[in-house]
């Protein structure tokens, strides 16, 4: 479970350790002079915040759940009051035009703070961060690839996230390898051509697969991150190479779509010993779901609730508290097996109903 977990950052002060990207405080948001301190700084002020992830789906559900249970803990400490706004491309990935005029549209009015997770090319981005910036309006980046580029050609305040070469892709390669004892053959379902999370989560795949002569790739399609895309990119698949020995589906969505191919071909399933195995990675509450009833054998839980905890924290303490944050701040993730399942669903959904939301 991650260091930076509810409990955790309910002890953490703001200004502590948690915008560090390290665990817990040492405990001082008990003290009630350090409580009455952060009020007056805060001071009853409000903090307008816009939210636009690259597509409405089931994570970010999970990542919004996360951030209202976190704000409502530093209303009732501090007396900080929010507002917040969603928005979202319609269609897919690529329509990244309406998430930059969102951006432009909330820097206009003077939002203190855009969360923002984008399809978008990346060095179009830097110029629409920077105007934000320029005009008032703090960015911050989550669920990012931003492994991918230099930190100081990156125009934003802040990356909250993980690093997807070696906290997502390598560790489905390797649970793979691991899994078939270093041999066998393989199908990818990745992301829309192109895309930096494709292209940062293969880095650390083939790093495993690099360590794993064994294992072979024998087919690759994309599957567009979407569960129906997949779905359709695991029968083609399956069609071609009946006699594969794993499924890697680069997010959960495609990868719930290939397990619903593996079942409609009358294919077995992985059960332990034999069967096909199927891996994802979100953490979804539909995927464990799915490795509790064997439709999933295992998910690299990315972390959508300490993303959303950890960004909460770094706004505050850059916004409010004027406090110096890291420019990249990574989470932990998780493997997510039959064996540990019932965890990994409890604490996600232990934020699934926020006591209030914004």
């Amino acid at each position: 479970m991650g260091t930076l977990g509810l409990l955790t950052a309910c002890t953490t002060p703001p200004g502590g350790s948690a915008a560090a990207g390290g665990a817990g405080g040492s405990g001082a948001e008990g003290s009630a002079e350090f409580t009455d301190a952060i009020k007056k700084l805060v001071n009853g002020r409000t903090v307008q915040i816009g939210f636009t992830p690259p597509v409405l789906s089931e994570y970010y559900t999970q990542m919004e759940n996360a951030a209202f249970t976190r704000m409502a803990q530093l209303e009732d400490l501090y007396g900080v009051k929010w507002k917040w706004e969603k928005s979202s491309p319609t269609g897919n990935f690529n329509a990244v035009e309406q998430q930059i005029s969102t951006v432009q549209t909330w820097t206009s009015r003077k939002f203190d703070v855009v969360f923002i997770c984008t399809g978008a090319n990346f060095a179009t981005m830097q110029g629409v961060y920077k105007n934000a910036m320029n005009a008032g309006t703090k960015i911050f980046q989550f669920n990012q690839p931003v492994e991918l580029y230099p930190v100081d050609q990156i125009n934003t305040v802040s990356n909250i996230g993980y690093d997807n070469r070696t906290q997502s892709g390598y560790v489905a390669g390797k649970f793979i390898a691991d899994t078939l004892k270093g041999k066998g053959k393989i199908v990818q379902i990745m992301g829309p051509s192109g895309s930096d999370w494709t292209k940062a989560r293969l880095i650390g795949f083939n790093q495993a697969l690099a360590e794993n002569p064994g294992i072979e790739v024998v087919g690759t399609a994309d599957g567009g991150y979407l569960r129906d895309k997949g779905l359709s990119a695991a029968q083609d698949l399956l069609t071609r190479h009946p006699d594969i020995n794993a499924i890697y589906g680069e997010n959960e969505d495609m990868a719930l779509g290939a397990s619903q191919a593996v079942d409609a071909a009358g294919l077995k399933q992985w059960d332990g010993s034999q069967g096909i195995v199927i891996v994802g990675a979100d953490g979804l509450l539909s995927g464990m779901d799915a490795i509790r009833n064997g439709k999933l054998t295992a998910s690299v839980d990315v972390n959508s609730v300490d993303n959303a905890i950890r960004m909460i924290d770094i706004a505050f303490q850059s916004v409010v508290l004027k406090n110096y944050v890291p420019k990249i701040s990574n989470i932990t993730t998780h493997l997510v097996t039959k064996d540990n399942v019932e965890a990994y669903a409890a604490y996600i959904n232990g934020i699934m109903a926020p006591k209030k939301t914004y």
